[in-house]
């Protein structure tokens, strides 16, 4: 089986670097990029098996991404996964039509959600 590539899109880069540490031991290929244009990038030169997205991006934020890739046959299916302190403020089943698969909280998230998540959204 190949390894899976999962693109973090996090503007905080010590938080990047602590995602990309737990699913690559998880067996995860990870991809670290900052901002939207460079996920788009990213997308466009790699198969993306599933997305950690921060909702609040420097730049554009998450939603500008979303509505792209939602707006291809090939990049809507890729599931996303949404870590925010704003988990509070949203819901999961206004967000389910956009992808987002699951919804993470920053706040009270620990490592292991993540992986968790990701073998939900993978299969």
């Amino acid at each position: 089986m190949s390894t899976l590539n999962v693109l973090i899109i996090e503007d905080d880069t010590w938080l990047a670097e602590q995602y990309s540490r737990v699913i690559t031991k998880a067996g995860y290929n990870a991809i670290i990029t900052p901002h939207t244009l460079s996920a788009i990038h990213v997308i466009d030169e790699v198969e993306i098996s599933a997305i950690i997205l921060d909702l609040l991006l420097t730049g554009s934020n998450a939603f500008t991404l979303i509505h792209e890739l939602q707006s291809y046959g090939d990049t809507g299916d890729i599931p996303i996964i949404l870590c925010t302190n704003l988990a509070n403020d949203i819901s999961l089943e206004d967000l389910k039509p956009y992808g987002i698969k699951r919804l993470l909280d920053k706040s009270k998230m620990i490592p292991g959600d993540l992986v968790v998540a990701l073998k939900s959204v993978l299969g």
